[in-house]
C-alpha cells in the first residue's frame, strides 16, 4: 500500500479479551492473535487496531494503563508483541494500537507517587488533585459527572490517614485524568509514542482524542447531568500537532486516528488540518438508524466535513462500546444513543442480519477508510443475556445495574465446534464472559464456504475492495433513485445501491452483478438488501 495507505484501508478491530485464547485459560491473548493472523489476511483486512494490551487491573477492560511500555502478562509478553508486528507485517497488514493519553490506572507508578506525595507536590500536578468544597472539604470540587455514572471526582485519604483532596476522573474512579498542562505529561507520552513507533507499529488510535485539555479553571457545568465543558481547543490541538511531528520523523507514513464525539462538524475537521490527525471515527454514521434519508444526510454532512481539509472519511458500524448493529438493526429504533441503549429491547434476528448484511456492502461501498469490528463478520447479535454476576463493565457496577454496559459486545468469539468455548481454545476452559448456546452456526467453520454465509459476503466484499480502483479513497456521485434508496457511483464502471424502502425497486442500467447481499429472486432489489454493479 502506499505512504497514504489509511486513507482507504479496511482495518479490523481486535479485542484482545475476546479474540482467540492461545494458552488456554480463557482469556484472549496474543498468541491466539498471532495463530489467526492467517484468518485475517485471507479476510482481505489491511490492518489491525488493537485495544489496549497494556499491563492494567482490567477495571476498565485495560483502559485503565498502568505501564504504557509493556504487554499486560495475562496477554503475552513484550517479545511475543514485537513478533506479532512482524509477522503481520510479513502478511501485508499493518497495526494500530490504542493510545489512553486522558487517564491511566490507579495502580499507575506516577498516581501511587502522588498519593504518597501529599498535597501541593509535583506529584499531584501532573492529575487534577483539588481541595473539596464545603466547611471541611466534604463536597467534591466541581459538578462534573463521570461518564460511566456518578460524580467524576473521588476523595482520597492523605498519609497521614486524614481525609484529603479530591481528584478527577471523567471514567471510573480507577482512571485518574491525567493534567496535560504540565510539561512532564507532554514528555512522558512523546516518548511512549516513540517507543512503539521504534518497535515497528504503524499508529495510534487515541482514546478520549478531543478531551484531554480541560477547560481553564474547571468550572461548574450548567447542565442537569453535569456533563464535562470540553476542552481548551488551542492546548488539545497542539498536543497533535506535537504528535505528528513524531509520526512524521519516521520513514514510513505513521498515522493517528482521534475518537471523538463532536456534533459540531467544523470542529471536527479541525483536528484533521495536515499537521494534526490522520482520520477519526465517524460516530454519527454508527449512530444513525436504518433509514435511506438519515444515512445520505450523515454521508453529505461527512463528506463536507472532510472536504476543505483533505481529510479521509472513515465508516463504521459496531466497536468494542456499542451495541452490535445485528441487533439494533432487528428494532423498532435502529438507531444508536449512549444515553439509552435499549437494552433488551424487542429484537428480529433475522430482520437484523439481512440489514446489517446490506449496511455492509454500503460501508465498503463509501469513499475513505472502514473499521470492522471482530466478529460482525461472523453476523454476530449482541449477547443480552448475561447473569449480573458475570458482568464485569464499570458501567454496570457505577449505574447500579441501570445499564448493564458493554459486555455483550465482547463475548468471545467463536471459531469452531457446536458448543462453548467454540474454538476459542484448545483447552476447553470456559471463557472469560460466558457464550450463548446458539452460535454453533456463527463460528469461522460453520460459515467458510458457505457462499451464503456472512463471512463469505464480507471475503468477496473486501476481494472486490481491493480490485475495483473506484473504492477506497475517491470520489462518490450520487445516483437518481426512488424515495427510500440509496444509490452512488464510485467511477464510470461501479455503483452501489441500497433499497431501503418497503417494497422492491428496480436496478438502474448495468451489465454485471459483482455481488449482493441477498437473493435477487427477480428483476428488482428487494428490500434491505444492498448490490455493487458493474456499470
Amino acid at each position: 500500500m502506499s505512504d497514504n495507505w489509511w486513507r482507504g484501508a479496511a482495518i479490523y478491530q481486535v479485542y484482545v479479551r475476546s479474540f482467540a485464547d492461545g494458552d488456554g485459560d480463557g482469556t484472549g491473548d496474543l498468541a491466539g492473535v498471532r495463530s489467526r493472523l492467517p484468518y485475517l489476511a485471507d479476510l482481505g483486512i489491511d490492518a489491525i487496531w488493537f485495544n489496549p494490551w497494556y499491563p492494567s487491573p482490567m477495571d476498565d477492560g485495560g483502559y485503565d494503563v498502568s505501564d504504557y511500555r509493556d504487554i499486560e502478562p495475562v496477554f503475552g509478553s513484550l517479545a511475543e508483541a514485537e513478533k506479532l508486528i512482524e509477522e503481520a507485517h510479513d502478511l501485508g497488514i499493518r497495526i494500530i494500537i490504542d493510545i489512553v493519553p486522558n487517564h491511566c490506572s490507579d495502580v499507575h507508578p506516577w498516581f501511587t507517587a502522588a498519593l504518597a506525595a501529599g498535597p501541593g507536590s509535583q506529584e499531584r500536578e501532573r492529575f487534577w488533585f483539588r481541595d473539596g468544597q464545603g466547611e471541611h472539604g466534604e463536597l467534591p470540587p466541581t459538578n462534573w459527572q463521570s461518564r460511566f455514572g456518578g460524580p467524576a471526582w473521588t476523595r482520597i485519604t492523605e498519609p497521614d490517614g486524614t481525609p484529603g483532596q479530591w481528584f478527577l476522573h471523567l471514567y471510573s474512579s480507577r482512571q485518574p485524568d491525567l493534567n496535560w498542562t504540565n510539561p512532564q505529561v507532554h514528555a512522558e507520552f512523546a516518548d511512549i509514542l516513540r517507543f512503539w513507533f521504534d518497535r515497528g507499529v504503524d499508529g495510534f488510535r487515541i482514546d478520549v482524542a478531543d478531551g484531554l485539555v480541560k477547560e481553564d479553571g474547571l468550572p461548574d457545568v450548567d447542565d442537569p447531568a453535569g456533563r464535562l465543558p470540553y476542552s481548551d481547543l488551542d492546548g488539545v490541538h497542539e498536543i497533535y500537532r506535537e504528535w505528528r511531528k513524531i509520526a512524521d520523523s519516521y520513514d514510513d507514513r505513521r498515522v493517528f486516528v482521534g475518537e471523538m464525539w463532536l456534533p459540531d462538524p467544523h470542529r471536527f475537521a479541525m483536528y484533521l488540518r495536515p499537521d494534526e490527525l490522520h482520520s477519526a471515527f465517524n460516530f454519527d454514521f454508527l449512530s444513525c438508524p436504518w433509514d435511506a434519508k438519515r444515512l445520505r444526510e450523515v454521508v453529505d454532512a461527512t463528506l463536507a466535513a472532510h472536504a476543505p481539509v483533505d481529510a479521509p472519511a472513515t465508516w463504521v458500524l459496531s466497536n468494542h462500546d456499542v451495541t452490535r448493529h445485528v441487533t439494533r438493526y432487528g428494532r423498532a429504533d435502529t438507531s444508536f444513543s449512549f444515553a439509552d441503549r435499549q437494552h433488551q429491547a424487542p429484537t428480529d434476528r433475522e430482520l437484523g442480519r439481512r440489514r446489517a448484511r446490506a449496511a455492509a456492502l454500503l460501508t465498503l461501498a463509501l469513499p475513505g477508510g472502514v473499521y470492522i469490528y471482530q466478529g460482525e463478520e461472523l453476523g454476530l447479535s449482541e449477547v443480552e443475556e448475561l447473569a449480573d454476576e458475570v458482568r464485569q463493565d464499570p458501567v454496570f457496577r457505577r449505574t447500579k445495574g441501570a445499564d448493564i454496559g458493554r459486555d455483550g459486545c465482547r463475548v468471545p468469539l467463536p471459531w469452531s465446534g457446536t458448543e462453548s468455548p467454540y474454538g476459542f481454545n484448545t483447552t476447553g476452559t470456559a471463557p472469560w464472559l460466558p457464550q450463548p448456546g446458539d452460535w454453533a452456526a456463527s463460528t469461522v467453520e460453520a460459515q467458510a464456504g458457505d457462499p451464503v454465509s456472512m463471512l463469505e459476503l464480507y471475503r468477496s466484499a473486501l476481494k472486490i475492495r481491493h480490485t475495483e480502483p473506484g473504492l477506497g479513497d475517491g470520489p462518490m456521485t450520487w445516483l437518481d433513485v426512488p424515495e427510500g434508496v440509496l444509490a452512488f457511483s464510485r467511477d464510470d464502471r461501479f455503483a452501489c445501491v441500497v433499497n431501503l424502502a418497503g417494497s422492491a425497486v428496480p436496478l438502474p442500467p448495468h451489465t454485471e452483478v459483482l455481488l449482493a447481499s441477498g437473493p435477487l429472486d427477480g428483476p428488482g432489489l428487494p428490500t434491505d438488501t444492498a448490490v455493487w454493479l458493474r456499470t
